[in-house]
């Protein structure tokens, strides 16, 4: 049965028991209709996914591979902050007139910093040492970048990666391990998709770097869940799960730039029912 599934319902089930509950409290997000967006929260919360032993997808209900692979490509690959260069409507929200988020994700990963081996942004930082110098601790992004937080429509959520190579007994190629730092996560819209979009990303760099896919951790400071995905939570994690997908990437392709989003497949992909209609904070 799928490991991810059991991670999610852990995960819920501490949240739902053991977590803080912010009614009444000062608070930021509101629904639709002006009402104040409170959320059982808990703190730290960490998973772990062995993405050589599974793919951490949801079978409790389906994850879109191809569009949570879409948005990451936007980011990483096109390093774009405008809503006209995706192929769904998740940003339109915080979205301007021109369809830009301000100086947000994407936009932070194109800027060019000056490294000793020349102007490099934070995507070819990381591949080329990668490439490079496997065995650095330096290997990371960061988007959260305060002298530009007045500029984004929405401040980043997952803001970081630490990429970290060791070598498996036995395995002639390296394997590469991932931490993605996130400061907020709505669990019941966002976390399945943020988990899947990184775990594409691990096996993409791997690939290009000659490297096998490793472990992704996943650090949450804020695990939440929103008063109004109460009931669907527990409808939701009282599904049996099913067996995990096998994930194929194209083999073929070596040069991150090449991918798209139909390089991603999964094989065997059961899930319960969709849970539709799910109200969104903003």
């Amino acid at each position: 049965m799928s490991r991810a599934d059991h991670i999610f319902i852990n995960m819920c089930r501490d949240i739902l028991e053991n977590g803080t509950d912010t009614k009444g409290e000062k608070v930021r997000p509101h629904w639709e209709d002006g009402t104040p967006a409170y959320t059982i929260k808990k703190f730290g919360v960490v998973n772990r996914y062995d993405l050589s032993e599974e793919f951490p997808i949801l079978t409790l209900r389906r994850t879109a591979l191809k569009s949570c692979t879409d948005e990451l490509l936007w980011i990483w690959q096109q390093k774009s902050n405008n809503i006209h260069d995706l192929h769904s409507h998740i940003w339109d929200e915080w979205a301007d007139e021109d369809g830009s988020i301000g100086k947000a994700y994407g936009y932070q990963m194109g800027v060019k910093h000056q490294y000793k081996e020349g102007m490099m942004d934070q995507v070819d930082r990381v591949i080329y040492d990668l490439k490079n110098n496997p065995f650095s601790r330096r290997i990371m992004t960061n988007i959260y970048v305060h002298q530009d937080l007045h500029e984004m429509n929405l401040y980043p959520c997952a803001y970081s990666m630490t990429f970290n190579v060791t070598q498996k007994p036995g395995h002639e190629k390296l394997t590469l391990n991932a931490i993605l730092n996130q400061r907020s996560n709505d669990v019941l819209t966002a976390n399945s998709w943020n988990v899947v979009q990184y775990a594409v990303l691990v096996h993409m760099l791997a690939q290009v770097c000659g490297m096998e896919a490793g472990e992704l951790v996943h650090v949450i400071a804020d695990a939440h869940i929103y008063d109004r995905h109460v009931p669907l939570i527990e409808e939701l994690i009282s599904r049996e799960p099913l067996s995990a997908p096998k994930f194929w990437l194209n083999p073929e392709i070596h040069d991150f730039y090449q991918f798209t989003r139909d390089d991603v497949r999964l094989e065997g992909y059961e899930t319960h029912p969709q849970i539709k209609d799910i109200p969104v904070a903003i």
